[in-house]
């Protein structure tokens, strides 16, 4: 069994049943590993759960990364819609998993401070870049609890076109 197979069971039985469902027995059960499976990678909630949270500062840090672009905020919306789009990167049901424990977060809050603050002095009009990266963090949370709300094309052109 991979680590990321066990990390995607925890995401799954997050985004079904929310933080009294994140039990060690039921990721394991989720993941059709045994218990001792699980607790070979993760040797408690906790671990897990900062496991989930350290998986998706690395990939969405990678989305950034993946798009090429010179402009951060560009790269940012990029990687914002491609996340939500393809629905792989849950990174509320993660917040939630971690809610009990604020302590939890910390890594997942220092992510977020160097997004909304990388580059943004290098940015042709930094308030502009700053709106345009706040407005990811409501794609985000609206695509996370009602995804066929928004319509991503053309949200997507019209930040862009913001830039």
């Amino acid at each position: 069994m991979r680590r990321d197979d066990l990390l995607d069971a925890a995401e799954s039985l997050l985004c079904d049943q929310g933080a009294q469902g994140l039990t060690l027995a039921a990721v394991a059960e989720r993941a059709g590993v045994s218990k001792g499976g699980l607790l070979y990678h993760f040797g408690t909630k906790e671990a897990l759960i900062k496991g989930l949270i350290e998986r998706l500062i690395a990939e969405f840090d990678a989305l950034i990364e993946a798009q090429g672009e010179s402009d951060y905020t560009a790269a940012y919306l990029k990687a914002t819609f491609q996340a939500v789009e393809s629905g792989r990167l849950r990174r509320w049901a993660v917040v939630t998993g971690a809610a009990g424990d604020p302590t939890l977060l910390v890594p997942l809050r220092e992510a977020m401070a160097r997004w909304h603050s990388q580059d943004l002095d290098r940015e042709p009009d930094p308030g502009m870049s700053r709106i345009v990266r706040l407005a990811c963090e409501g794609i985000w949370d609206v695509a996370t609890h009602v995804p066929d709300l928004l319509e991503y094309t053309e949200l997507r052109r019209r930040l862009l076109d913001l830039l």
